[in-house]
């Protein structure tokens, strides 16, 4: 108290706080987990938004807020730093899987809005062409994985041994669950013309 006292008086009676306002770093390790955390986030976040939108997430950028602070807690015990982009890829893939079974199931309690409720932006509306809209909806309509496995395969561009540690199965699943999607997508697109 006496101490706060003297600062007051010293500063005139400006409030000084008595404890730095940014804590300081001074362990090496954790001076590593910042610059690499902020590394990763530099060069990965707008594609980990962009993953977690195309999977499906209502809440994209709470998906991977959480997937980066899930690599954060973790980040000592990643065994190869290189991989951690593979490890956040992953995060936001379980993550946004998760969100949508927690969905699924709170949607089975609420009614349902009738046609005539469900209007769609005009601005979505307007922006996507229709070809584009035809997509989407298949691509909505597709079961979990395959939609999983397929925008890990074409929209990333990732080969199925990084799919396969994405989502957690085997490369013979990933091949399946591609194969099925591309099938549903091309009758889809077919089907329109």
């Amino acid at each position: 108290m006496r101490q706060h006292l003297r600062r007051e008086r010293e500063t005139g009676g400006a409030a000084v706080p008595a404890v730095p306002l940014t804590p300081a770093v001074s362990d090496p390790a954790d001076l590593e987990r910042e610059a690499g955390l902020a590394r990763l986030f530099e060069l990965h976040y707008s594609s980990m938004l962009r993953l977690a939108v195309l999977l499906g997430a209502d809440d994209p950028e709470n998906v991977v807020a959480e997937a980066y602070y899930q690599i954060y807690r973790k980040w000592r015990r990643l065994r190869d730093i290189e991989a951690a982009e593979a490890y956040l890829r992953s995060t936001v893939c379980n993550l946004t899987r998760m969100r949508i079974r927690h969905l699924q199931v709170a949607r089975k309690h609420v009614e349902k809005p009738t046609p005539d409720e469900v209007v769609a932006s005009a601005e979505s509306t307007a922006l996507l062409h229709d070809d584009q809209r035809v997509l989407i909806d298949a691509l909505q309509q597709l079961p979990a994985r395959q939609r999983e496995a397929l925008v890990l395969r074409h929209w990333l561009g990732l080969k199925e041994s990084e799919i396969a540690a994405a989502m957690g199965i085997s490369c013979g699943s990933v091949k399946t669950h591609t194969s099925r999607g591309l099938a549903a997508l091309t009758q889809a697109m077919e089907a329109r013309r």
